[in-house]
């Protein structure tokens, strides 16, 4: 029997939704399978009239090191259901109008929809959170990280220009953004929370704690003002151009695809989760 590839519970008598990412064999690396039992989770949390607050975590060592791009369960070129936009299907089309579709669908269109949820949530962030994980904690409301955890975007070794789901100006300011791109460097939790990127830093003992208690605290205040002063937040964010720029930079992203394909081994220029972390450790020294 396979295993879920998304584990669900409640705490503090339902009122806060657990939500786990759950591939801790490869670090919670996201195929669409994942992304789209991460999207049953989530609305069958926003249908619970018990749950208050949505907390999502990862199984194992990490919380997220991003997209599959080299698993044995990568599912790039599969079929799967449109449910975040209306784009066509993406398996059947010629390479760089079929990245394009696909990702529209699975990374932005899934971020748009769930930043979106008419309910609190909270990123519980543990070991790493690697270029697609950022796309999974900056759609939540809140970031609470152990002292453990680190940050990083590392995808111009791609030849692109950061994750699809481009908020790096929006949660940093934009100088400390363009070193965390130009570099690929590790941001620590200490880092990230200077920066403005998260909400609080505690120590790896004391995250689930410090967690719980901080959604037991939101969970405590009336369902529709919550749900109303989410969305005015989110507003102001959208006036001060995220959803903009989340869509322009999605056409640089793939214009670097296209590229990287045309030049490349293929549109990520023939790298994968081990080589990756080989040129990271090489430049670390």
């Amino acid at each position: 029997m396979t295993e879920p590839l998304v584990h669900t519970g409640h705490a503090l008598d339902g009122a806060v939704a657990l939500v786990t990412l759950s591939r801790p064999d490869v670090a919670n690396a996201q195929n669409v399978g994942l992304l789209t039992a991460l999207d049953d989770a989530f609305a069958a949390a926003m249908a619970d009239d018990t749950v208050k607050v949505v907390v999502l975590q990862g199984a194992g060592r990490h919380f997220s090191a991003g997209h599959d791009i080299g698993t044995p369960l990568r599912d790039i070129h599969l079929p799967f259901g449109r449910r975040a936009t209306t784009w066509y299907p993406h398996a059947d089309k010629p390479p760089t109008e079929a990245t394009f579709v696909r990702e529209q669908e699975a990374y932005v269109g899934f971020c748009r929809r769930w930043r979106e949820l008419p309910k609190p949530t909270i990123a519980k962030v543990h070991g790493a959170c690697v270029a697609g994980g950022l796309m999974l904690a900056w759609i939540c409301d809140l970031i609470v990280a152990s002292d453990d955890a680190f940050f990083a975007d590392p995808v111009l070794r791609m030849g692109i220009p950061g994750v699809e789901w481009f908020a790096h100006p929006f949660v940093m300011n934009p100088r400390a953004a363009k070193e965390f791109l130009f570099t690929g460097d590790r941001m620590s939790a200490e880092e990230a929370l200077r920066v403005g990127m998260i909400n609080r830093v505690v120590p790896r003992a004391e995250l689930d704690e410090a967690v719980l208690a901080l959604a037991g605290r939101i969970a405590e205040k009336p369902r529709f003002a919550l749900a109303l002063a989410k969305q005015v937040i989110n507003q102001a964010e959208d006036r001060m151009g995220l959803r903009d720029v989340v869509a322009s930079t999605y056409g640089y992203h793939h214009l670097a695809h296209a590229h990287m394909a045309a030049t490349s081994d293929d549109h990520i220029g023939g790298q994968d989760a081990r080589s990756m972390k080989a040129a990271l450790k090489k430049e670390e020294g």
